[in-house]
């Protein structure tokens, strides 16, 4: 098993490891336990009382969190006539048809982090799909990516929305801001994700819906969170 360095076992011990903490104290503790120069992500891990292996219980969703995540997001459209001069005029960093389902199919180009597509696109989208898919960049309906309405869906991932879905073990893993952000504004990207994962909640789902919660910067340790408060 790898030995942590002195660095993360000193930002360790300033947690308390079997207490759970309301939200606003363990984003602040999250925030002083990190030992890095850079600017990190902060990421909430979500363990879900859910299998995800039957379909009603495959939890996905997006949410545009109240003060982004603080990150520079590149959007590649892929629309044609109207709908493609909307997404420019959006500010879309990348739009284009045919033509750049090509560049994908045939360069590799993926210098994207988000992809919007209208309705009529998918067939021409399906050609690429082996080469978006593994990289969670395959528009989906479920996510709004695929749309008609470019502009607010370029607005949308341009000002922080984020994209979640369940893994194979139950856990829903999402960015909710950076080291950066004031303690509040974490706080509040927080709730919002714990409250739209509630709203989620399959039908089937029964029991305890939310197992366990805890936040931590990219290379910090994890904070558990006492969720009673939020869900």
């Amino acid at each position: 098993m790898p030995k942590h360095g002195k660095k993360f076992n000193a930002a360790k011990s300033k947690i308390e490891r079997t207490k759970l903490y309301n939200s606003a104290e363990g984003v602040a503790l999250a925030k002083e336990s990190s030992f890095v120069a850079f600017d990190e992500a902060v990421d909430a891990a979500v363990r879900l009382n859910v299998n995800p292996r039957h379909a009603d219980q495959n939890v996905r969703g997006s949410i545009v969190l109240p003060h982004g995540t603080g990150k520079s997001v590149r959007v590649a459209v892929f629309a044609r006539g109207e709908h493609a001069n909307a997404a420019t005029e959006a500010g879309a960093d990348i739009v284009g048809g045919e033509d750049l389902v090509k560049r994908v199919q045939e360069e590799g180009f993926l210098d994207f982090d988000v992809a919007i597509a209208t309705p009529d696109m998918m067939p021409a989208i399906g050609r690429i799909g082996r080469i978006l898919g593994p990289r969670g960049l395959m528009p989906n309906p479920k996510t709004k990516t695929v749309t008609f309405d470019v502009a607010p869906a370029v607005s949308q991932a341009k000002g922080g929305k984020v994209d979640f879905r369940v893994d194979k073990s139950g856990i829903i893993h999402c960015t909710i801001g950076r080291r950066s952000f004031e303690p509040n504004q974490l706080d509040e990207n927080l709730n919002a994700l714990v409250v739209e994962l509630v709203r989620l909640k399959p039908a089937s789902a029964k029991g305890n819906y939310i197992r366990s919660l805890s936040v931590s910067t990219t290379m910090g340790p994890a904070v558990r969170i006492d969720t009673s408060a939020i869900a």
